[in-house]
């Protein structure tokens, strides 16, 4: 199950279709759903949990937290809607765009994708871009 709250005024819209979108990635992937929280959140927030856990000075996106079993997914995703709305901006994108990319970025992450390296990033980045395209060929 998908469940989504809220660290700041921030609702997320269509919540269930996204819900339901997520759900699909993780099919795809040859995963089952487990527990999945998606917490939306600033800046100050994910910063805190950047130095609390991980260690990290930096402003983020996106920090997921995987408890999966096996090919069962669970676990934490925080999101800080300032810096996806930045990024948006930044990078000429929707702000819907932007916050679905990174959904599907914590789940991918859950399903066993890393991003530390050139090649692992752009497979990640490749596997964003066509679940990000499912997505919008999909009216809600």
């Amino acid at each position: 199950m998908i469940s989504f709250s809220t660290e700041t005024t921030f609702e997320l819209p269509k919540s269930e279709a996204i819900s339901l979108w997520l759900s699909s990635i993780i099919l795809k992937e040859d995963h089952s759903e487990g527990e999945i929280s998606i917490v939306f959140c600033n800046d100050d927030y994910l910063h805190k949990l950047n130095l609390d856990f991980l260690n990290h000075d930096t402003l983020t996106d996106v920090i997921s937290f995987d408890y999966s079993i096996g090919k069962q997914v669970h676990g934490e995703i925080f999101i800080s809607i300032d810096r996806v709305k930045e990024n948006a901006t930044e990078f000429n994108q929707t702000f819907q765009t932007e916050l679905s990319r990174v959904m599907a970025h914590g789940i991918l992450h859950f399903c066993g994708y890393k991003d530390k390296t050139d090649s692992e990033s752009s497979l990640m980045r490749t596997k964003e871009g066509f679940y990000l395209q499912q997505l919008m060929d999909k009216p809600f």
